[in-house]
């Protein structure tokens, strides 16, 4: 399919704005660069010596015989040699150096902002592609800021100075090398266009094989109990095949550009050599000048070559950088408002709060309006799906209302400062999040102030001391992935020591003890009592018998407050609560 001029150029545009964003990461280190390049131009300045050298060679040897060449040159060829070699040294290592810094710089902007990012944006990402940017394609974007770049500026140079080689020598066949320069120029053109198609189809698909391969790990029970490894290996098939097939059109486009541009360049090499045998022949041109010329003239193929071969990983690098520079383009969480808060009294108010994710799904939350006393603890109810996470979310602003407003002592929530908020919150859910860290790290989570003696507190409140004494590094035991050395009880009763020595005034209880056995479920439940004990607490819950001893209950129903009242009342009224209990006990 062929490319309207405009668009080329949109191409050529935006290729260059990406390119130019992508060595902003390697200008801190541009004078390590130059030095890369230095060793370039002694590597091409090397290649010129050499046809001069065989030049001096046949001329002194045969033509005009001089006795001093005997020495001359084969101290000329291992002075040459190792300068060529040091520039080849130079020009390998000092940007590759660059390359994984801009690796580091890319990766560390990368991670930071994917923590910055609205929940509401991170909710619709697959984590596979995130994944996926943050390691394969910032790999591919390094490379076109380094090592392809270095690579471009070496043979450009290695091939200028053969060309200026080949004129010194004699411009008239040299006009002949540079005859084919603009046929050259738009086939690579072309290939570039094809590179950067291809190159941004590999990127998606290696995000797929990311996706599927993390699912797969992250689910290894329930595809063993249900016998689903082959049914897992199909879909992976179905992703691996794709990826398999965009390399492939990939390695197509570049192996077809190499021989064309050979073809071309070889028509080039054949009439330079009729002309120049011919010239020998009427004695216009010497023995000596020829095979010098020849030298050179032989020398720009390979250049030529990787010059070619380069742009393939060129617009690799272009297509990867584009799809993080928009990750990173997308806007973060704003910092909140300009208010202040040390420690919150812990009053919250729903005020006509209606959300919706998006305009196609319609509203989750409908004109919801309640408020929480100081110190109260209120449940929220309901089927699944009625809004109840996405209601307590509000509070620390993973979610943003719409319409109306949720209050903090009186104060909506978006005027505090976005940290000062969220440290009046803490969070224990049903999906416990431990880190691959320390019991005592995972427990005093970003809080380095607290003193071993006050981690060591808010164990014992939540009997995580009983376990921590059985490992024989106690407390420095390290955590395995998620966690999964301990069990379910162990590992919820760390992220309530979390929560108890962060010791917020407003306390959020999402289904925490849903995923418990009965036994460790009335366990967690006695460390959940005490965590409670004077906070302003939210109870999400399934299971009914948990939010019997509540302040208040709130049920929610599509999105809306049906009922609010205490267990016992709602019971009497017979309405929704009364019919889930019911449902739930075989009343």
């Amino acid at each position: 399919m062929n490319t309207p001029p405009e668009a080329g150029a949109d191409l050529r545009s935006d290729s260059w704005s990406i390119y130019r964003r992508l060595l902003k990461y390697a200008k801190p280190h541009a004078g390590v660069f130059l030095i890369g390049v230095l060793g370039s131009l002694l590597f091409a300045a090397s290649n010129g010596a050499l046809a001069w050298l065989v030049k001096g060679f046949l001329h002194g040897a045969f033509i005009n015989p001089d006795p001093r060449i005997v020495w001359a040159v084969p101290f000329g060829v291992v002075v040459l040699f190792t300068l060529r070699g040091i520039g080849d040294y130079v020009q390998s290592y000092y940007p590759s150096w660059v390359g994984r810094q801009v690796i580091k710089g890319l990766r560390r902007d990368v991670f930071s902002h994917y923590l910055r990012l609205p929940t509401a944006f991170l909710d619709q990402q697959q984590s596979g592609h995130l994944l996926s940017k943050l390691t394969n394609n910032i790999e591919l974007v390094a490379a076109a800021a380094t090592t392809a770049a270095i690579s471009l500026i070496s043979d450009s140079l290695t091939i200028v100075v053969l060309l200026v080689t080949l004129f010194v020598m004699n411009w008239r066949l040299a006009i002949f090398c540079i005859a084919v320069a603009p046929l050259i120029a738009w086939l690579m053109r072309i290939a570039n266009r094809s590179f950067r198609r291809y190159s941004e189809r590999i990127q998606n698909s290696m995000g797929d094989i990311t996706r599927v391969g993390k699912e797969a790990i992250d689910a290894h029970r329930l595809i063993k109990i249900f016998n689903a490894e082959d049914h897992q290996v199909g879909r992976f098939e179905q992703v691996n095949e794709h990826n398999r097939k965009s390399n492939m059109k990939l390695v197509r486009a570049r192996a077809i550009s190499n021989p064309v541009v050979q073809c071309i360049a070889s028509v080039a090499l054949a009439s330079v050599l009729y002309v120049s045998i011919r010239q020998v022949f009427s004695r216009h041109m010497e023995v000596d000048e020829f095979f010098g010329f020849l030298t050179a003239l032989m020398f720009i193929p390979s250049p030529l070559r990787s010059l070619i071969s380069m742009s393939g990983p060129l617009q690799q690098g272009i297509a990867a950088g584009q799809s993080v520079f928009e990750l990173l383009d997308h806007p973060t969480e704003d910092g909140g408002g300009a208010r202040t808060i040390t420690r919150a009294r812990g009053e919250i108010e729903f005020r006509n709060v209606s959300f919706a994710y998006g305009t196609e799904k319609g509203d989750v939350l409908r004109d919801v309006s309640f408020q929480v006393k100081s110190g109260e603890t209120v449940a929220i109810v309901g089927p699944s799906g009625s809004g109840k996470t996405t209601l307590v979310g509000l509070v620390p602003r993973f979610y943003d209302v719409q319409q109306g407003a949720v209050l903090l002592d009186g104060v909506d929530v978006r005027e505090y400062r976005l940290t000062d908020l969220r440290s009046q919150v803490s969070l224990v859910s049903q999906e416990v999040v431990l880190f691959n860290d320390t019991i005592r790290n995972n427990i005093a989570f970003n809080a380095v102030e607290k003193t071993d003696a006050e981690v060591e507190a808010a164990s014992r409140a939540a009997n995580v001391i009983e376990f921590v004494n059985e490992q024989p590094q106690r407390f420095d035991t390290l955590l395995t992935d998620r966690g999964q050395n301990f069990s379910g009880g162990q590992r919820q009763r760390i992220s309530i020591a979390r929560a108890l020595l962060k010791d917020s005034p407003v306390l959020i209880l999402d289904e925490a003890t849903a995923a418990l056995d009965n036994e460790s479920e009335r366990r967690v439940q006695q460390e959940l009592a005490l965590l409670m004990r004077g906070r302003t607490t939210l109870v999400i819950a399934h299971r009914l018998s948990t939010v019997e001893n509540a302040d208040r209950i709130v049920v929610l129903d599509q999105g809306r407050i049906v009922e609010i009242g205490n267990h016992r009342d709602l019971l009497a009224r017979g309405g929704l609560y009364a019919k889930l209990h019911g449902m739930q006990f075989n009343v």
